[in-house]
């Protein structure tokens, strides 16, 4: 019986994602590790195997032993948020009076489609991505135009004018929804990328929604630029949260945010929506932005760590999937297609290899033959990983 299967910790404190040993995240009651049997490694849904950060904890438990559990109240959440984008990306153009809260990014995109579009008017999306965007778009009663991207994993521009186009042939209001950093690549937009997308979207009056749900999560090296903040994007809104970063999925919270040609739409949000976030979630949400930044820095860092050991461990073990570092998130999205394996490589590591990674057909087209790799756990959960997935081609 290796080390990963005896319940191993490592003995690093100072790193978030080496503080539980695999027993500790068994009994967790949450979607990744009670969707799969106890013989799989889950390294697919977008949770970190992490402790609590200790700010977002102690706010919690001060706000139950005061009983403070009633409904959202204030604007702490986007003055928090504010404040983070100034000292973490320079970014003075946050304005609070230009947000609302919204129950999490995803039902917060569909209440921005609503505010911009109508039913039947089109979506257009950089493909693969992030599965919900269909799911949500299509249920929304809108099609899907998509812009594949390009070999990279980044925005083909040709590719995305010609989406552009075909979108705007209808009479409707079309929409793109902007997914930055890019899930499933980690491409993190550059400002040069995003002002490119601006003029696109303005030569063509279509409108942009940006799903910058990850935004606090980048490598060494690397600079997350807000949409908002490029020129061209002030007709744009934003989605933004801290759950991502400080994996506050179940404490439900998100803010859209308005550039200031896009305020009157935002001002239009029914008053409804505000009663979706959870209060406690805001209070999470709120914390990690004003005091969890330490905490976030030694993830960023253990996240470098993992990234660099899954190029060693692919180049020992799986020389064969090909893959580019992700310069944000924590996920890593692999080429599997010389493998031989077939379109959907991820059912092959489940069925043979006992780990669960995100089938890439469900990120649209381009995700045959790919799968996506959670890096947001232990070394040792990564090398045992790896080392399944090698046994099992």
């Amino acid at each position: 019986m290796n080390s990963v299967t005896r319940g191993y910790c490592a003995p690093d404190g100072a790193n978030p994602l080496r503080r539980l040993s695999l027993a500790q995240l068994r009994r967790r009651t949450s979607m990744k590790w009670r969707t799969y049997p106890e013989d799989v490694l889950p390294l697919w849904v977008a949770e970190m195997d992490v402790p609590l950060a200790e700010p977002v904890a102690r706010a919690l438990t001060d706000a139950v032993a005061l009983g403070d559990t009633g409904y959202p109240a204030g604007t702490g959440y986007a003055e928090a948020l504010a404040e983070f984008a100034r000292k973490r990306w320079g970014w003075d153009g946050l304005d609070v009076e230009r947000t609302a809260i919204v129950p999490d990014v995803m039902l917060g995109i569909v209440e921005m489609l609503k505010l911009l579009s109508g039913p039947g008017d089109p979506v257009v999306v950089n493909c693969p991505v992030y599965p919900p965007f269909y799911l949500f778009i299509r249920s929304s009663g809108r099609p899907v135009v998509e812009a594949r991207l390009n070999a990279d994993g980044r925005i083909d521009f040709a590719v995305l004018e010609e989406a552009c186009r075909q979108a705007r042939q209808g009479p409707g209001q079309p929409v793109y929804l902007l997914c930055s950093p890019h899930n499933p690549t980690g491409a993190v937009h550059t400002a040069a990328e995003l002002t490119q997308v601006a003029r696109l979207a303005r030569a063509y009056g279509v409108r942009v929604v940006a799903d910058e749900i990850h935004a606090p999560i980048v490598a060494a090296g690397t600079s997350f630029v807000p949409y908002l903040s490029v020129p061209g994007g002030q007709d744009a809104l934003s989605l933004m949260s801290s759950s991502k970063a400080w994996n506050l999925a179940g404490l439900k919270a998100a803010l859209a945010v308005a550039g200031p040609d896009a305020a009157d739409d935002l001002a239009r949000l029914p008053e409804e929506v505000s009663h979706g976030p959870s209060h406690l979630g805001i209070i999470a949400h709120t914390a990690a932005l004003r005091d969890g930044g330490d905490w976030l820095d030694a993830v960023l860092s253990g996240l470098d760590d993992n990234r660099r050991l899954l190029a060693e461990l692919l180049a020992e073990h799986l020389p064969a999937v090909r893959h580019t570092p992700a310069q944000g998130t924590y996920l890593t999205w692999l080429d599997c297609r010389e493998l031989g394996l077939g379109d959907d490589p991820a059912e092959v590591f489940l069925r043979r290899g006992r780990v669960a990674l995100t089938s890439g057909m469900e990120f649209g087209t381009g995700g045959a033959g790919f799968a996506r790799i959670n890096l947001a756990t232990s070394p040792e959960l990564i090398t045992e990983a790896v080392r399944r997935m090698a046994a099992a081609v």
